[in-house]
């Protein structure tokens, strides 16, 4: 599903103009990145749980050199889905 798909939906289904809903998902999104850039995790109900994670700086050898290296410090989108989702899912 694309953003113009996922606006059309909402449209049809609230009634709302598709300006409408367009900008309400840009709020929505701006929001949650506001957010996850500020550290902090995104709860929604029925659905999960987004946060950024710290992957640890960590060691491996590169496979064709086979010398030592180090991998530094990362940071990772996580999402979580709750048992509401999960249970959605694996009923279908």
């Amino acid at each position: 599903m694309t953003t113009k798909d996922l606006i059309t939906a909402i449209a049809a289904d609230t009634g709302m103009r598709k300006q409408d809903v367009e900008r309400l998902l840009e709020a929505t999104t701006d929001a949650c990145v506001e957010q996850l850039l500020d550290g902090k995790s995104i709860q929604v109900q029925n659905f999960g749980t987004l946060e950024i994670k710290t992957k640890a700086e960590r060691q491996f050898i590169h496979p064709t050199t086979g010398k030592r290296q180090v991998a530094p410090e990362k940071k990772q989108f996580s999402f979580k889905q709750n048992s509401v989702l999960k249970e959605a899912v694996n009923n279908k």
